[in-house]
C-alpha cells in the first residue's frame, strides 16, 4: 500500500474507531446486538439529510429512462452487490427491460458470491467493463462506494463523463475536493461502524436505502404505479400472478373470476386490464391509450 492510500483511509469516517463500541469483543451477545441496533438507528437520519441530492439524482434518471437511456450502477464489494441487486429487482417489480437498469461489480459476476480481492483497485478494468455496454449520452452512470475513493468506481464515473453521460456518485463519507467529477453527489456520512471499517453495516444499509429511493421514485414518476400499487409488475411467478389479480380486485372491486378473465384478455398486462375496465375498451385500444399518455394510468383516466 502506498503512503497516499494509507493517508486517504485515515481521513475517512467509515474507517474511524467508534467510541460507543470500544468494548465490542467483551460484550455479551445481547450487548453486541443492542450496540449495533443503536448505531443503525442513525442511518435513516443520515439518509434524510441527503434527500435534496437524492431528488436531484432522480431528476437526472427519469428523463434518461424516458428517452431510451439506461441507469447503470457501478461498485465494488458490498456497494457493487447492492447495485446489481437493485438492478435485478427492477424488471419483476416495475416491468422494465433488463437492459434499462444494469449493475456492474468489480471482479465480474463471480464477485457477487465470492470476494475478488484487489478488483476494486483496477481502474482500467472499469473502462473495459463499461465498454461492453456502449455508453451513450442518454445514459446515467451511478457510482457507489462507501469510501468515496474506490479506483474502479471513480474511473467508471470519469469515463462516463467523457462519453457525455449523466453521473451520480453515492458515498458514505464527506465529499473531498477531488469528488467533483459527478453531476450529483449523494453523500450519506454514517460515521464510524460498530466494527471498525466493516462498511457492509451502516454504510451498506444507507446505500440500500438510497438505491431503493432512486429507483422507486424514478419508476413512480415514469408511471409504474397507480396510487401506491405496482401496476407494471411482470407476472412471472405464482406469487406475482396472485398479486396482479389482487391489485386488480382492489382497484375495481371485482371478484376473482372476473379479474382472472380480464387479466388473461390483457395478456397478463395489469395496466392494460385496468384501462380496459375503466375505459370500457378492448386490449388493443387500451394499449393505444397508454402509449398516448406515456404509460401513466392516471393521465389515461383523467384525459
Amino acid at each position: 500500500m502506498s503512503k497516499s492510500v494509507f493517508e486517504e483511509l485515515q481521513e475517512l469516517t467509515t474507517e474511524a474507531r467508534n467510541p460507543a463500541t470500544m468494548r465490542l469483543d467483551s460484550m455479551s451477545v445481547r450487548e453486541i446486538l443492542e450496540a449495533m441496533n443503536a448505531q443503525d438507528r442513525s442511518v435513516p437520519e443520515a439518509v434524510a439529510r441527503a434527500i435534496p441530492d437524492i431528488e436531484r439524482a432522480v431528476d437526472l434518471i427519469v428523463p434518461a429512462l424516458q428517452n431510451g437511456g439506461r441507469l447503470i450502477y457501478v461498485g465494488a464489494g458490498t456497494s457493487g452487490r447492492l447495485g446489481v441487486l437493485d438492478a435485478a429487482e427492477c424488471p419483476p417489480t416495475f416491468g422494465t427491460e433488463p437492459w434499462q437498469v444494469q449493475g456492474f461489480i468489480a471482479g465480474g459476476l463471480g464477485a457477487l458470491v465470492r470476494a475478488v480481492e484487489g478488483a476494486e483497485d483496477d481502474a482500467e478494468q472499469a473502462v473495459r467493463d463499461l465498454d461492453l455496454c456502449s455508453l451513450c449520452e442518454s445514459d446515467v452512470v451511478c457510482g457507489i462506494t462507501a469510501s468515496r475513493r474506490t479506483p474502479y468506481v471513480i474511473s467508471s464515473l470519469q469515463y462516463a463523463r467523457e462519453r457525455g453521460c449523466g453521473t451520480v456518485f453515492i458515498i458514505c463519507n464527506i465529499p473531498s475536493g477531488e469528488n467533483d467529477f459527478a453531476d450529483v453527489i449523494v453523500s450519506v456520512p454514517v460515521g464510524p461502524e460498530a466494527l471498525t471499517g466493516s462498511t457492509r453495516l451502516k454504510a451498506g444499509t444507507a446505500t440500500k436505502l438510497v438505491l431503493n429511493m432512486l429507483t422507486t421514485a424514478s419508476m413512480v414518476r415514469l408511471g409504474k404505479c397507480y396510487e401506491n400499487l405496482m401496476v407494471d409488475l411482470r407476472s412471472n411467478s405464482e406469487k406475482l400472478k396472485a398479486r396482479t389479480r389482487r391489485i386488480l380486485m382492489d382497484l375495481t372491486s371485482c371478484d376473482y373470476d372476473w379479474a382472472d378473465a380480464l387479466i388473461k384478455d390483457a395478456n397478463g398486462e395489469l395496466k392494460t386490464a385496468l384501462v380496459m375496465h375503466w375505459k370500457n375498451v378492448g386490449a388493443e385500444r387500451a394499449r393505444e391509450l397508454l402509449d398516448h399518455h406515456g404509460g401513466v394510468i392516471r393521465k389515461v383516466i383523467e384525459g
